[in-house]
């Protein structure tokens, strides 16, 4: 039997409280650089190393969950009477966004505030007033005024790179690809899986046909066998799809959507396993061990926010957090503006007692959760990003 699993906003609260979840959880592990004495498996783990912190679990729970709302979305829609290429149009406007935020995210950390004409952390606030102009909801807000703003964005972007010096030379042609950055990586990941969604019809079995060949993508990349495909950010956002097509279809009240879902997570959980010996568990390797375990695990979290939210019906704990959940993109990069006033200002960082142990990281998850108010706080004031 299937269940109105929908709030009166048409959105999935289970969906919206993982992401809520993971939302706050990338904010503290981001903020985990200003903290010492902190226990290691709290960070991400170096490149060598054969495990994965908590951090390295955050960004491909992120990913699986653009995969979760996939169906939905294109779904709205094509209920609204988009054609499949006006769905596309829409997915392939939303991928540049982030892409083009990764890049410019991606070319901080070659930034040379010792030669530029803007300090880093100048530039760094330039780039996210150009974000916000561009990629604001403006529904509210008259027509004109909206294309005006979004012009201005451009225009700060475009500057930006235009100012933009590295250790080694100067201007636009001095960005670089040195890799995506986790918006271009989810703007990338979110691309092609969405594309397999829609053009597949979204059929199960050509989802899962997708899983397995991107898995193994990513195994040979992992072996070597391959330079350029690997397939691992896109296997997380197929596996949100997998399972938001079970939770679609059989709802959280059938047996059948616990029993499958609960199959699926153990058999990615076993591939990663059992496969450990041949690449090791790596985030930064991006191995296919680190990518199916790290799906297993959002699988089996999920699950605990239908539990909760829908068979339990306690969604009043989410409200404090809710805005980590539907104003996302707002809620991550409201920190960019935060840490570079810190350095622009030269503000000096907390005393080491409050950086330090069980009171930083408390200090660290506090810190998430006035992010958290903020974005809350703004989206009454109807700021938030909008792709």
């Amino acid at each position: 039997m299937t269940v109105n699993l929908k709030t009166a906003s048409n959105r999935l609260v289970s969906i919206d409280a993982l992401r809520a979840i993971v939302m706050v959880l990338m904010i503290f592990v981001n903020d985990l650089w200003s903290l010492v004495d902190i226990p290691g498996w709290l960070e991400h783990a170096p490149g060598d190393a054969n495990y994965m912190g908590l951090a390295d679990v955050v960004f491909p729970a992120f990913l699986f969950i653009v995969g979760l709302s996939v169906p939905y979305a294109i779904e709205s829609r094509k209920k609204k009477g988009d054609t499949d290429f006006q769905v596309f149009l829409h997915i392939v406007s939303r991928s540049i966004a982030l892409i083009v935020m990764g890049y410019f995210h991606v070319n901080l950390e070659i930034y040379d505030s010792a030669t530029a004409v803007l300090s880093k952390p100048l530039w760094q606030i330039g780039i996210t007033v150009g974000f916000f102009l561009i990629w604001l909801d403006y529904t509210t807000i008259n027509s004109l005024v909206s294309k005006i703003l979004r012009v201005l964005g451009i225009l700060m972007l475009v500057l930006m790179a235009v100012l933009f010096k590295s250790s080694d030379s100067a201007g636009v042609l001095a960005m670089e690809v040195q890799w995506w950055g986790i918006l271009g990586l989810i703007g990338w990941a979110y691309l092609i899986s969405s594309c397999i969604f829609l053009f597949s019809k979204g059929l199960l079995y050509v989802q899962v046909a997708a899983l397995v060949i991107l898995i193994s993508l990513n195994a040979a990349n992992t072996l070597r066998w391959l330079d350029m495909l690997n397939g691992a950010m896109s296997t997380l956002p197929i596996a949100g799809i997998i399972t938001a097509l079970l939770y679609k279809k059989y709802g959280s009240k059938n047996r059948i959507f616990w029993i499958s879902t609960g199959l699926f997570a153990l058999v990615l959980m076993l591939f990663g396993f059992l496969t450990e010996p041949l690449w090791g568990i790596s985030k930064i390797r991006a191995t296919a061990s680190w990518t199916t375990i790290c799906a297993a695990i959002t699988i089996f979290v999920f699950g605990i926010m239908v539990y909760l939210t829908e068979v339990l019906n306690q969604k009043k704990w989410y409200e404090y957090i809710k805005p980590a959940g539907t104003s996302t993109l707002t809620c991550y990069l409201l920190p960019y503006f935060h840490y570079a006033l810190i350095g622009l200002l030269g503000l000096p960082q907390l005393p080491v007692i409050l950086r330090t142990g069980g009171i930083g990281l408390l200090k660290s998850l506090i810190y998430a959760l006035i992010i958290v108010m903020l974005t809350g706080l703004l989206g009454k004031l109807k700021i938030r990003l909008k792709i």
